[in-house]
C-alpha cells in the first residue's frame, strides 16, 4: 500500500506539471516566433540596413558648399534644394546624409541669438542661434519611410567617415559636375560606400535643372510638407479639430510687394498686381466665387499690419494661428517652424487659395506669375472690372 501511495503521490505531481510544462513550452514558442517576426519585419521595413548601405552627402549646410554658404534663404527655397538632394539620393537609392541644422533668415528668427548682441559670440554661437535642428523641422524616421536619411551629427555618420578614412579613395569618389545618371551607372562612382558632391554653386536646387517639368519630379512638391516634425503635425492636427470644416488662403506679401524707384523717381514692382490683389476688399471680391458666405476661413500671411484682413469677417468667420497661441507658443521657436505648421493646416481645408499659381489647377489671389522676367513695372491699384 506504501507503495501504492508513493506511486500514485509521484504520477499527481508529474500530471501537475503537464500543464505547467505545456504553458511554458507554448510561451517560449510564441516568443520565438515573435522574434523571429520583428526581425523579417525590420529586414522588410529597412531593405539597406546600415552595414550594405551607401550614402550620399552634399554638404554641412542646405546650398553650402555655394554661393549661399554666407548667406540664408528662405524656407520654401531651402526646400526646393532639400528636395533636389533628396531626389538625387532617392534615384541613386543611397542613404542621404542631411544637414543636422537648418539656417533661419533674420526676419524669420523668433527666438535666436540674432535678437542680442552678437559683439562677443563667436561663430559656432551665431550658427547656432541663426539655425534650428532639422529635427525639430522634419521627422527623420517618417521621412526614411519614403528614402533612408540620417543626420550629420549621428553616430553612424561618424562610422562612416571613420571607414572611408580607412577606404581612402576605394571608399569615397568627391564630384563636382557629375549628372545624378552617370553616378548612378559609372562604376566608378556606383560601387563606393560615400559620394561626396559639390553641388552647383549657385543653389542645391540648380542640380534639379528639370524642377520646372512636373513630370521629372521623383518626390512630390507635398513630400517635405507632410514630412513635418511630429510636433508640428500633432499641433495643426488639434487645430484643424477644433476649425471644424474650413476654407484657407495663404496671403504672401511683404518681400514680393517691395517696390524700387526707377531713375526718374518712379516705383515700381516686380509683381504689378500683387499689393492690389491681396488687399482685404479685392481679397473679397475674387473668393466670392470658390467660398460661400459664412463659411470658417484661415489666413496665413506674412503681413504683420494689424486688422489688415479684419474687413473679411463682414462675410467670414476668420481664423488665424493666433487665435491659438496656447497651444503654439508652448511649441513654435521661430517662424519656420509657425509656418509648418500653418501650411499643414492649409493642406487641410476644404478650399485652399494661393497667392501664386503653382499649378494651372490651382486657385490663387493674384494672375501675377512668380517667376517673372525681372522686369520692374508700375504698379496697379484700380480694379480691371467690377467685383
Amino acid at each position: 500500500m506504501a507503495i501504492q501511495r508513493g506511486f500514485s503521490k509521484s504520477k499527481a505531481t508529474k500530471s501537475a506539471r503537464s500543464p505547467i510544462l505545456v504553458l511554458a513550452a507554448a510561451v517560449t514558442a510564441i516568443a520565438i516566433i515573435f522574434l523571429i517576426f520583428s526581425l523579417l519585419s525590420t529586414t522588410s521595413s529597412n531593405p539597406n540596413p546600415p552595414q550594405h548601405r551607401k550614402y550620399l552627402y552634399w554638404g554641412h549646410r542646405i546650398d553650402c558648399p555655394g554661393k549661399h554658404c554666407d548667406s540664408c534663404e528662405g524656407l520654401g527655397h531651402q526646400e526646393s534644394s532639400l528636395r533636389c538632394a533628396l531626389e538625387e539620393a532617392f534615384f541613386l537609392q543611397r542613404t542621404f546624409v542631411m544637414p543636422s541644422r537648418m539656417c533661419i533668415n533674420p526676419i524669420h528668427n523668433k527666438k535666436g541669438i540674432l535678437h542680442h548682441s552678437l559683439a562677443n559670440a563667436t561663430s559656432e554661437e551665431i550658427w547656432a542661434g541663426s539655425s534650428c535642428a532639422m529635427d525639430s523641422l522634419y521627422d527623420v524616421d517618417r521621412m526614411s519611410e519614403t528614402l533612408p536619411v540620417i543626420l550629420d551629427n549621428s553616430k553612424e555618420w561618424y562610422r562612416v567617415l571613420e571607414t572611408t578614412m580607412k577606404l581612402g579613395a576605394r571608399g569615397v569618389a568627391h564630384v563636382q559636375g557629375v549628372s545624378r545618371l552617370q553616378l548612378k551607372q559609372d562604376s566608378r562612382y556606383s560601387t563606393l560606400l560615400l559620394i561626396n558632391r559639390t553641388a552647383s554653386p549657385l543653389s542645391w536646387f540648380m542640380e534639379c535643372k528639370d524642377r520646372n517639368n512636373r513630370s521629372a519630379i521623383m518626390l512630390p512638391y507635398s513630400f517635405l510638407p507632410s514630412m513635418a516634425a511630429h510636433k508640428l503635425r500633432d499641433a495643426a492636427e488639434k487645430i484643424k479639430a477644433q476649425l471644424g470644416e474650413y476654407d484657407a488662403i495663404h496671403v504672401r506679401r511683404g518681400d514680393k510687394i517691395k517696390t524700387r524707384k526707377d531713375r526718374f523717381g518712379v516705383a515700381r514692382s516686380l509683381h504689378p498686381h500683387l499689393d492690389r490683389d491681396t488687399r482685404a476688399e479685392f481679397i473679397l471680391c475674387r473668393i466670392a466665387k470658390w467660398v460661400p458666405p459664412g463659411r470658417t476661413l484661415f489666413i496665413a500671411s506674412n503681413e504683420r499690419t494689424p486688422g489688415f484682413f479684419s474687413p473679411l469677417a463682414v462675410r467670414y468667420k476668420m481664423a488665424y494661428s493666433s487665435n491659438y497661441s496656447y497651444l503654439l507658443d508652448p511649441l513654435i521657436e521661430n517662424n519656420y517652424e509657425l509656418f509648418m505648421v500653418e501650411r499643414l493646416i492649409m493642406m487641410g481645408a476644404k478650399t485652399f487659395i494661393r497667392t501664386f499659381k503653382e499649378d494651372d489647377t490651382d486657385l490663387s489671389l493674384t494672375d501675377d506669375p512668380k517667376k517673372n522676367t525681372k522686369v520692374w513695372q508700375i504698379p496697379v491699384y484700380t480694379a480691371d472690372e467690377p467685383c
